[in-house]
């Protein structure tokens, strides 16, 4: 078994805040089909599958979801087709009315592994939707804002937000995985 790992995303904010936590990871931009499914390990596994046919090695996807309390977890793992359709503004738009205002953004990575197998990684962060402010990040960062601090993702810097981010606790599992597994 190789000890290369592949993560397929064409988001460089992503791939970045990765690389940070495991050594000599690689890039690949693959444009894989999204199936829609509020099952992200569902999503996951269908894109595994799919790259599977493309690429060799060890493979790392990602599903992200915005699940917001007062819409019961919606968008969920629709929020890549929601955040399309509203952006930021649009979406504290629709909550800013709402007394409650709580989201947990989440990250499951799926592992697959050269042998086929798959395993899963997950990291959450909870906070509240707030008026759109600062100019980092992508997606939704600029109406996020972690549940204890006064800044949204936005406006923090690409080091600060990694000592928090839900990205970071999925990847720092998936480390620690390897340091055992692979």
């Amino acid at each position: 078994m190789t000890n290369k790992i592949t993560f397929i995303t064409g988001n460089k904010g992503k791939f970045e805040e990765a690389s940070k936590l495991i050594e000599g990871l690689e890039q690949l931009d693959l444009d894989l089909v999204e199936i829609q499914s509020l099952d992200p390990k569902e999503i996951i596994t269908a894109k595994l599958n799919e790259a599977r046919t493309k690429v060799q090695g060890n493979i790392i996807v990602e599903d992200s979801s915005f699940n917001i309390e007062e819409f019961n977890g919606f968008p969920g793992p629709l929020v890549k087709w929601f955040m399309k359709a509203l952006d930021n503004e649009g979406v504290y738009k629709l909550i800013e009315n709402f007394e409650n205002k709580k989201v947990e953004a989440k990250v499951i990575l799926g592992l697959g592994l050269e042998g086929g197998e798959i395993e899963f990684f997950e990291g959450s962060i909870s906070g509240r939707i707030v008026s759109p402010r600062g100019e980092n990040g992508f997606s939704w960062d600029k109406i996020f804002m972690p549940d204890g601090l006064d800044k949204t993702f936005a406006e923090m810097t690409l080091d600060e937000k990694n000592e928090i981010s839900m990205r970071k606790i999925a990847f720092q599992k998936l480390k620690d995985y390897i340091q055992n597994k692979i």
